[in-house]
């Protein structure tokens, strides 16, 4: 194959010999917070190889294996597995020469469907860096609104709504108590391409931290947070909550409403990345991959719930 003048191949694909495990539905009284969710199916995902596991972004990938992309800058690619499919695969971003985590530190993604561009948000850097359909970098921003987001405190979620704007959240700081009032940026498009973002602050769930969101057909945006409620061994919780973006307003709080809680006594681990999928009965299946951080005593868990959007409400 040719490549263009200046363009560079894509990194090989790496095959993982990876392990999927169905775990058993928790009993229907510890399902109960969940609303309008239905929890489905929940499985662990395990390999031995160094390109596994960290995962903070997940992104649903139509007719094709899914996106799930590591704190290292390791991409995974992976058929669902309630479905039949190619076996999985990673590579390594290389967003940065240097191979350090302090320069490949993805917390978030997004992809434009039409395009088939990807964005990733990078910790530390408060970085946003800007890939094309085959994952080579060809644009990266370090927007002034995101200069003082720390160090461990930056791009933790990053959507583009339907819409064409982008719209980004700092993680809380503290690692065990998290407040609200977290600081978001919404660009008036590709944060690339320059542009003054809407700056305002987010209101949530009290002590919960704002890990990934989505955006629904309808335009609305499901937001997943999450809580360390016990450091050794750590044990958390989360909670989905739900937004209108056509409320962000400069200099404001954008109010968003608690909709499931999925609490410590579930199967859950550190829930960092999440995708919606429309599905033919008109529910939307909501999946939701958690980060390891590459520890023995933690798990890299799948979980696939599923909610008919016309049950969520409509925060005013």
């Amino acid at each position: 194959m040719t490549w263009a003048h200046g363009e560079k191949p894509p990194e090989p694909i790496f095959p993982l010999n990876l392990k999927v495990k169905a775990l058993p539905l928790p009993p229907r009284r510890e399902t109960a917070r969940l609303g309008a969710f239905r929890l489905e199916r929940i499985w662990h995902l395990q390999s031995r190889s160094v390109r596994f596991g960290g995962y903070s972004a997940l992104l649903a990938m139509p007719g094709e294996r899914w996106v799930a992309i590591s704190d290292s800058g390791a991409l995974l690619r992976f058929t669902p597995p309630d479905r039949a499919g190619p076996g999985p695969g990673a590579r390594d971003l290389k967003l940065s020469a240097k191979g350090s985590k302090d320069f490949n530190d993805v917390e978030s993604a997004t992809r434009d469907p039409a395009s088939g561009q990807f964005w990733v948000g990078l910790e530390g850097r408060n970085e946003i860096i800007r890939l094309d359909r085959r994952l080579v970098m060809n644009g990266r921003a370090r927007p002034p609104g995101m200069r003082h987001w720390g160090l461990n405190s930056g791009p933790e979620s990053l959507v583009r709504l339907a819409d064409g704007r982008f719209l980004t959240v700092r993680e809380v700081q503290g690692r065990f108590l998290a407040s609200t009032g977290n600081p978001g940026l919404l660009f008036p498009r590709d944060p690339i391409a320059g542009g003054k973002p809407v700056r305002f602050t987010i209101e949530g769930p009290h002590h919960f931290s704002v890990t990934d969101m989505a955006q629904i057909p309808d335009g609305r945006v499901l937001v997943l947070m999450r809580r360390l409620i016990w450091p050794f061994p750590m044990r958390f919780a989360s909670r989905l909550a739900i937004g209108d973006p056509r409320l962000i307003r400069e200099g404001g709080v954008w109010r968003i409403k608690e909709v499931a809680r999925l609490a410590s006594v579930l199967p859950i681990d550190n829930l960092e990345g999440m995708t919606i999928e429309p599905r033919a009965d008109g529910r939307l299946s909501v999946w939701l991959i958690s980060d390891d951080n590459h520890a023995d005593y933690q798990r890299t868990l799948l979980w696939r719930l599923s909610v008919d959007p016309a049950k969520l409400p409509w925060p005013r």
